[in-house]
């Protein structure tokens, strides 16, 4: 079952986005996964304010993939980072067969 991280968040500091962004996406291959779109927010459509200026999405074969990779020694290590660039609310999702 194909799982996707979805992570939602407002940029507190661009050049640590930028490179928390690079060091992520670097760390997404031993497990599958792969950036599959990152944008900032252009218009609510409905519901009031979103809470957030941008999302970035990722796909991994499994869901133990993306919890594997969410757990790795690799992305860990880059969570100060992440911290310090963004506030940044993370979900996972499963893709039903």
């Amino acid at each position: 079952m194909t799982a996707f991280f979805v992570a939602t968040l407002t940029v507190k500091d661009p050049t640590k986005m930028q490179a928390y962004a690079k060091q992520a996406a670097e760390t997404f291959k031993p497990f599958g996964g792969e950036m599959v779109m990152r944008g900032k927010l252009g218009a609510v459509l409905t519901g009031g304010d979103a809470g957030h200026q941008m999302t970035g999405i990722a796909t991994f074969p499994t869901m133990p993939d993306l919890e594997a990779w969410y757990a790795s020694d690799a992305y860990q290590a880059i969570i100060p980072l992440r911290d310090e660039a963004a506030d940044i609310a993370i979900a996972a999702y499963d893709v039903p067969s």
